[in-house]
């Protein structure tokens, strides 16, 4: 009776919220209950990983080994998710090795009605087999692929598993995915109240290239990971004596604090970031955004917490619902007038950082990496639930509105300008824009995926490139002098810069809104500039080009950097090409005295004939190129925001930071 009167004495609102937690916390206790081995179902088995382990986690390179790491990561996130853990920690230990823990409900132990064996065993050594996959153990579950335990544990060569539930320590050990213990109690303290703890080291017979973690790229997405989940925290401990960290992130307000991280340093219109959350039909949905007074914008959308890099069905939502706020605020109070033209979703996007993350109980993902959301569904939620809280907003916020829409506005009209531009210079040239620039020397061959673009600096360099290029596959574009900095500069002064253009054109791609990277006529683009300071500058100016109006090219892994020697050496019939000073150094060391050796310093890739430009950076058996890494974008935004942007602070304070790691400066 007491109960009753006390739900009696609250509104109806609050009575209404009382009930829907004592529900959830209900559930919650029964999926608690519940969780046990019937829950975990078996697919398929484990055969076939170690001998093709590029079908399960894409690569045995870098990128595959931390791979890894986000197979074990991602199951303490479920938990999360489900809302039984809060805390997860990550641990490059000495030798190496990994350790993950997290204090959800810890993986089940009792027997599997399939297998017969304890579910912790199921889940180590059977492929797809865990709660995720219809089992009922998670109704949304994170990661991509969900290849899970089972293969971090074939391509590791040791790995142990603890788990903790009910205060007893169960424990297991495996080898290359082999069990070496059987499934056994412990007489020993948890070493946390409950949950599971693995520890790995993967098989450097699988991981040929590298079995060293890169601690930067882990605290990049164990950073980005307690953005995307909100009230998690995410803690990463490097314990190698000569990389120590210790980090630990939390953001109780997720992603909007995430748009404040990306806008950090620049001019912002509103203070706090709009900020929508909701659930339908089973898919969470949020979104946060924030307007700074940059000419480009900064969408990034997620599923499941993977970066959905090529967009989706979530981010056509979000776009099309913005668009549409916009334009109809800006009807109703006469910002626009009626024969005008509507704000398009271009326009209404300059200056914009957004983050549009869903939680969806069956994604489905296309496009060339995979990482591209198919699912109608999520659209229409997408819709539907920022709608409604933005268009609340605008009303709510009628300054900042006007601000809103007058940036949309001052973009329309440089991109009618541009437009403009544009069509006289076709009308001017006699030439449609889709022509080839006349100074790129194309390659023969019409098949994208093996024909590379080199933006070459200088004419000099530039004929050179095209007397000693293999005509099949490699096109030329030279370029001369230091290109716009598309940083500080409107769409309209961007495509009146005649190199830009020429680029836009070459690639066949569009830019901005409009870029198709399936119209891409090259998948490798190789930026070949001096190896000075200049030539580092016209690089950043180039990369910022990219990163702004092209991104996809980036994020597909298409932008690559050449890496032409420094010096040649020349003694009698003995020649090499040498990349550095040190190595110089060795060199000329282990050259016999007589005849003195002659050396000459390349100042510029002009300096070089046809035959050497090639031996030494075109030539695909010989040559070394850089991929510019795609992976960290957040880093990425701030780092050309803080050298290409307008405040000179950052710059500065950046340029005493660094000055004392640079050797040798040429001027």
């Amino acid at each position: 009776m007491a109960e009753d009167t006390d739900l009696q004495a609250l509104t109806a609102a609050e009575r209404a919220e009382q009930l829907a937690a004592d529900e959830k916390a209900t559930q919650m206790q029964s999926d608690a209950d519940d969780y046990d081995a019937s829950q975990i179902q078996v697919l398929e088995g484990l055969e076939a990983v170690r001998k093709r382990p590029g079908m399960y986690i894409g690569t045995t390179t870098s990128q595959g080994l931390h791979h890894l790491v986000w197979e074990i990561v991602d199951n303490g996130i479920d938990e999360a998710l489900a809302g039984f853990a809060d805390h997860i920690t990550v641990t490059i230990e000495k030798d190496n090795s990994i350790t993950v823990t997290d204090n959800g409900r810890g993986i089940p132990v009792d027997i599997q009605a399939k297998t017969g064996k304890p579910a912790l065993e199921t889940v180590f050594t059977v492929l797809h087999a865990g709660g995720k996959f219809g089992g009922g153990g998670y109704k949304v579950s994170g990661g991509l692929h969900g290849v899970g335990a089972s293969v971090v544990n074939a391509l590791s060569t040791s790995l142990e598993a603890k788990v903790v539930r009910d205060g007893q320590v169960y424990a297991m050990d495996f080898e290359r995915g082999h069990v070496k213990h059987d499934m056994q109690k412990l007489d020993e303290a948890p070493a946390i109240e409950r949950g599971t703890i693995v520890h790995f080291l993967p098989d450097p017979d699988i991981f040929r290239e590298t079995t060293v973690f890169d601690a930067k790229i882990l605290t990049t997405r164990v950073r980005e990971l307690a953005f995307l989940n909100k009230g998690l925290r995410i803690s990463i401990t490097d314990a190698r004596p000569e990389t120590p960290i210790v980090e630990s992130f939390f953001y109780e307000g997720g992603i909007k604090e995430y748009v404040k991280y990306l806008d950090e340093g620049k001019d912002v219109l509103f203070e706090e970031p709009v900020y929508v959350e909701g659930v339908e039909n089973g898919i969470m949905v949020e979104v946060a955004l924030q307007y700074t007074d940059d000419y480009h914008s900064n969408l990034l959308s997620f599923t499941n917490n993977i970066h959905t890099y090529e967009g989706g069905t979530h981010e056509t939502g979000f776009k099309t619902a913005l668009t549409r706020v916009i334009n109809d605020y800006a009807r109703q109070n006469k910002l626009i007038k009626e024969n005008e033209d509507a704000l398009s979703g271009e326009d209404v996007r300059e200056g914009l950082t957004a983050v549009v993350s869903v939680k969806h109980p069956d994604p489905q993902f296309e496009g060339q990496t995979k990482t591209k959301l198919g699912n109608s569904d999520a659209r229409a939620a997408t819709d539907r639930m920022f709608s409604e809280t933005f268009n609340r907003f605008m009303l709510e916020n009628p300054d900042v509105a006007r601000k809103i829409v007058d940036k949309g506005l001052l973009a329309s009209k440089a991109r009618i300008a541009a437009k403009r531009a544009r069509e006289v210079t076709r009308k001017k040239s006699g030439l449609e824009i889709s022509n080839l620039p006349g100074k790129l020397a194309d390659n023969s061959s019409k098949d994208p995926k093996i024909s590379e673009l080199f933006i070459v600096e200088g004419d000099s360099a530039g004929g050179s490139a095209k007397q000693g290029r293999a005509r099949l596959t490699q096109a030329i574009l030279p370029i001369r002098g230091k290109i716009l900095n598309v940083e500080k500069a409107s769409i309209d002064k961007v495509l009146a810069n005649e190199e830009i253009r020429s680029l836009f054109t070459a690639m066949g791609t569009g830019f901005g809104g409009d870029f198709d990277i399936e119209k891409a006529h090259y998948h490798k683009l190789i930026i070949m500039t001096d190896a000075d300071v200049d030539g580092a500058h016209i690089r950043t100016l180039l990369l910022t080009l990219f990163y702004r109006y092209m991104r996809p090219l980036v994020e597909a892994g298409f932008i690559y950097i050449a890496q032409p020697p420094l010096y040649q050496v020349r003694q009698g019939k003995f020649v090499q090409y040498i990349d550095s000073d040190e190595e110089l150094e060795e060199i000329l060391g282990q050259l016999p005295a007589t005849p003195k050796p002659a050396i000459q310093r390349y100042k510029g890739l002009g300096e070089m004939d046809a035959e050497q430009l090639w031996e030494t950076t075109m030539d695909p058996e010989r040559r070394r190129l850089l991929r510019v890494d795609p992976s960290d974008a957040i880093d990425a935004d701030h780092v050309f925001e803080m050298l290409m942007g307008d405040k000179v602070e950052p710059r500065r304070d950046f340029i005493e930071e660094n000055a004392v790691f640079v050797k040798d400066l040429d001027f």
